[in-house]
């Protein structure tokens, strides 16, 4: 559980009444997100105003909320109304967003004319040329479709999937399934008797350069992928 000290105030104004609930930062924007967290509150009551420290009684919450449970009512509070957070707070989950969606769509997509992907500075550049908008508390994954709409302008994208052939040979086949595993998803895979591993797998096209990277780096070469299938 969160201190009092580190918690920050989530606020809603509802039926003519203000409600607010000390909270977990970092959980709370999670849960503002639509994810679910467990132990997100400094203490376990609905206030009026929390520097007053005046409380909402089990009775008014009942009557507004159609329920007197804490938790749950600090779920609403949070979804539905406004988080507190400091400047410094808003920067470093703004800061951590943008990081995530560059970096999906660097990973995830290619340029349609060369089959590359562009460079995270590319991608960032683009999103700052059309002064992409970022909202801290909506899933990337939510974001991304209009993300990528307006960037288009700037930037040629296309999101593709690559099926691969990999053949690994056995003196590496533990470690290297770790690398599989982590870029992609293993559709199907077969044991030869000399303990080579034999993997049909699909990952985003993006991060097919990165992949071949690390598998020649732990193979010191001596690793054999076909690409077989775009998507």
């Amino acid at each position: 559980m969160v201190t009092i000290d580190d918690a920050v105030i989530a606020r809603l104004k509802s039926h003519g009444e203000k409600f607010e609930v000390l909270v977990d930062p970092v959980k709370a924007r999670r849960i503002k997100g639509g994810e679910e967290e467990e132990d997100f509150l400094a203490s376990n009551f609905i206030y009026k105003d929390v520097s007053s420290a005046e409380k909402v009684t089990n009775e008014d919450l009942a009557k507004i909320f159609g329920t007197d449970n804490i938790v749950d009512i600090a779920v609403k509070i949070i979804r539905k109304g406004d988080l507190q957070l400091t400047a410094e707070q808003r920067k470093e989950i703004f800061e951590e967003k943008k990081k995530k969606i560059i970096s999906y769509i660097s990973k995830n997509a290619v340029d349609p004319k060369t089959g590359y992907p562009h460079p995270a500075s590319r991608v960032e550049g683009a999103m700052e040329k059309e002064n992409i908008h970022i909202d801290l508390f909506k899933s990337t994954e939510k974001q991304i479709d209009e993300i990528v709409k307006k960037i288009r302008v700037h930037l040629p994208l296309k999101f593709e999937k690559r099926a691969l052939a990999v053949k690994i040979p056995s003196n590496f086949t533990g470690k290297a399934y770790g690398i599989l595993s982590s870029y992609g998803q293993v559709l199907k895979e077969e044991w030869g008797n000399d303990g080579t591993l034999y993997v049909k797998m699909e990952i985003p096209a993006g991060m097919q350069p990165e992949f071949f990277e690390k598998l020649n780096a732990l193979t010191k070469g001596d690793v054999e992928v076909k690409i077989i299938d775009k998507r």
